[in-house]
């Protein structure tokens, strides 16, 4: 699908990309990951000419991609970045549409794609076609940029680093969710993160680069048991096992620690509005002391709430809580036998320290780390 060939890239008197050479098969999901300046942004954009080598060759489908036009080129590649790039004055459904317009399909065929594609990610067509970028969740506006590099249906999708400036329980939802679209459109992703655990979750194959070099290519599980470099198991941390000896690992390994945290005398509109600006269906609400005191669902809002009202009133005791140096295979085996989409994880003084999320590769996470489960 795409084979990087003998490809350098030097800025200067810096060596970008020393003499690669990548094969990346079609409907595969690789995400390319290594330190700052490893050269995997540089490798990301050579895909779609927005980069050029100095030498060596790229071929998309057996074609030399320097051969191609680079702008018909980037039509049939889908591209999705941190800072989504929604047109402004444009709405959901002209952003979606901006290539199929471009390439002139008629209005009957680009109004049924953006009506399938809203359907793929439960944003139905009627509630959100015709708003702008600004009346959308960040989640949600990312969730718009992903559809609209679906929008001709490419065979490769680019995704560099697309999640980076949102909240973990967004993060989780969009990784779960593009994965989901992958496998179901069986699309060829190419994805740039620095996050570890992100690759680990979504990656069929991980390139670990490190100085414009594949230091290991290997699907997950294969990188965690056996790195092929000191660097890798560094960069990896407390992700790494090696052989039966294991590094302990604590909640406090796995939990997000950036989570929506509200006090207990915020009204109810207050409390919706906050949801729906960050696309999550849960608050977390604080004591004045900040201590912990509960959750709050949009459901038990929705169902119970009167405007005007403190949160305090619709708050559940439910939602489990571990101390920070909890086991993080007790703390997983817990979250996945509940109903829970996440574990609250306090510190000693009783303070939310952050949360552990439900995924669904958090049992395959779990048996990477510790071997096969027990039923």
């Amino acid at each position: 699908m795409i084979h990087f060939q003998n490809v350098t890239k030097r800025y200067g008197e810096k060596i970008v990309l020393k003499n690669l050479n990548l094969e990346i098969r079609k409907g595969e999901f690789v995400v390319l990951i290594g330190p700052s300046g490893c050269g995997k942004t540089t490798t990301l954009k050579m895909i779609n000419r927005l980069i050029e080598p100095d030498s060596g060759r790229i071929f998309i489908n057996g074609e030399d991609a320097s051969k191609q036009n680079a702008v018909e080129l980037r039509r049939k590649i889908g591209y999705v970045i941190q800072q989504i790039g929604l047109f402004p004055n444009m709405t959901v459904e002209q952003n979606i549409a901006i290539v199929p317009k471009l390439l002139k399909y008629p209005k009957e065929e680009w109004q049924s794609i953006v009506r399938s594609l809203l359907k793929l990610v439960d944003m139905p067509y009627e509630d959100y076609a015709h708003k702008y970028p600004s009346e959308l969740s960040g989640g949600q506006q990312q969730r718009i940029g992903v559809l609209r590099a679906l929008a001709v249906s490419p065979p490769i999708v680019l995704m560099d680093e697309p999640f980076g400036a949102l909240d973990p329980i967004t993060r989780d939802s969009l990784q779960e969710e593009v994965r989901r679209i992958q496998k179901k459109l069986k699309k060829t992703i190419v994805f740039v993160t620095h996050d570890m655990g992100e690759a680990l979750r979504m990656a069929d194959t991980i390139v670990f680069m490190n100085e414009g070099r594949i230091v290991q290519k290997a699907a997950p599980e294969e990188m965690l048991r056996n790195p092929a470099d000191s660097i890798i198991s560094t960069f990896m941390g407390r992700h790494i096992t090696s052989g039966r000896q294991s590094v302990p690992l604590y909640a406090e390994d796995f939990m997000r620690t950036k989570v929506l945290k509200v006090p207990k005398t915020s009204k109810t509109l207050e409390c919706i509005e906050l949801m729906s600006r960050r696309d999550v269906n849960s608050l977390i609400v604080i004591e004045d002391d900040e201590t912990y005191f509960g959750t709050v669902t949009i459901e038990e809002i929705k169902q119970h709430g009167k405007a005007g009202r403190n949160i305090s009133e619709l708050v559940s005791n439910e939602t489990i809580t571990i101390g920070r140096k909890e086991d993080a295979r007790t703390a997983l085996d817990r979250l996945l036998e509940s109903a829970a989409n996440y574990l609250i994880v306090l510190n000693d003084d009783l303070t939310v320290a952050g949360i552990v999320t439900r995924t669904s590769t958090a049992k395959a996470l779990g048996e990477a780390l510790w071997g096969e489960m027990p039923a």
